[in-house]
């Protein structure tokens, strides 16, 4: 069971002059230093809010702009609502369309029928995120969560309802589409639906975590018991998995010493970079090293444990973790989406060895989080991302 509520939300009102490009940004854990800078020079974008910390890592700073632009106009607020964001992207030569719903959700502890993780999570993270909570008391960014879903009859007067608010195509050829749905019968039965559901998280582990924990620390303030969630339906069209790659730096651990050890505990088939590209589906992973020699991996032997089963798992523990001697504690190991900016970093030769991985299936994701599993961090990348600055929940 979930607790899924309209709210009074505060969004963007646009000055002369400015479009909601100038308001808007990705999520905090992805922005580049060079797009931040660019981004935070726009006087009303969302990271001067989220990203801009004071000499104390607190956020004091961002209390006081983000009050000035709610005194000044430069946010207003509704009356009660849900908000629909609409993304149209291309894929792997495809075109889709993923639909989300914006509202607030009740934090809970995870529970296998209410709100169910399935990655692990950093405690620094967390921590940070923890004082802009505590500072600016509003939720300024969404997590993403997978839910069943309306069904036809609702979803058809979700879309008589909605008004567009908001369009914008972005640098990567992604569409947004924000509107709001304001009718409150319609509110009512859209938060009654999703009472007897389950939602999983698909991103923003340190985000709800950080929620629950803020929430616990006022536990008299109804306001804080929730997070600003969207919501993706588990058949959503649109739902698009991306692995993330790992790329290492293996300090004093040469090539052919690691592949000497590795061919110890796993099986590797040589390939070439084409063939990672094309065949990678056909094996548990692929390793592509600074040298150019590439190799698909797959296991010599069966695993009692079923996680062994999920390539970043059995990648942590067989090569990261086995081989490179990888922890939380190290930095020695980076991540990247995208294959072809992980062969070019390779061709550069910026990095000793990358671990390819497949995507993971939603069924997977679902299967393991409902025996209590959590994958390793960033086992998957639900793309595009849940762009931040187009409402905010004010909890004060």
């Amino acid at each position: 069971m979930v607790t899924f509520l309209p709210f009074a939300g505060f969004r963007p009102a646009m000055r002369a002059g400015e479009s909601i490009s100038d308001r808007v940004s990705p999520p905090y854990d992805v922005i580049g230093p060079e797009e931040l800078a660019r981004l935070q020079s726009l006087d009303g974008n969302v990271t001067n809010l989220t990203l801009k910390p004071d000499e104390d890592k607190r956020y004091k700073g961002s209390r006081k702009l983000l009050d000035d632009m709610v005194a000044s106009g430069t946010l207003k607020q509704d009356t009660p609502s849900f908000y629909l964001y609409d993304q149209t992207f291309e894929s792997g030569g495809k075109q889709y369309r993923r639909r989300g719903l914006v509202g607030i959700l009740k934090t809970e502890e995870y529970s296998q029928t209410g709100v169910i993780p399935h990655e692990e999570t950093f405690s620094k993270v967390k921590a940070d995120r923890l004082n802009l909570l505590r500072d600016v008391e509003a939720h300024l960014e969404s997590i993403f969560g997978i839910f069943p879903g309306l069904g036809e009859e609702l979803n058809r007067k979700i879309d008589a309802e909605a008004r567009l608010l908001y369009r914008y195509m972005d640098a990567d050829g992604t569409e947004h589409r924000y509107s709001r749905i304001a009718d409150e019968e319609l509110c009512k039965a859209i938060s009654e639906k999703l009472k007897d559901q389950s939602m999983l998280i698909a991103d923003g582990h340190h985000r709800y975590e950080t929620a629950l924990n803020y929430a616990k620390e006022n536990p008299s303030a109804e306001s804080k018991q929730y997070v600003l969630c969207t919501m993706v339906a588990s058949d959503d069209p649109g739902l698009v998995i991306k692995p993330t790659h790992r790329l290492v730096d293996a300090e004093d651990i040469g090539e052919t010493t690691a592949i000497k050890k590795l061919g110890k505990n796993v099986t590797l088939t040589e390939t070439d970079v084409k063939g990672l590209e094309d065949s990678l589906g056909d094996h548990m992973l692929g390793l592509m090293y600074k040298s150019g020699k590439c190799y698909f991996v797959d296991p010599c032997r069966e695993y009692e444990d079923v996680m062994m089963a999920l390539d970043t798992y059995f990648a942590r523990v067989e090569i990261l973790n086995g081989i490179y001697k990888n922890d939380e504690g190290k930095s020695n190991v980076s991540f990247d989406a995208e294959f072809s900016s992980v062969r070019k970093a390779m061709e550069e030769k910026k990095h000793d060895v990358a671990v390819i991985l497949n995507p993971p299936s939603l069924k997977t994701i679902w299967d393991l989080a409902g025996q209590g599993k959590r994958m390793p961090k960033k086992t998957t990348f639900f793309y595009p991302k849940i762009w931040s600055g187009w409402v905010f929940y004010l909890m004060r």
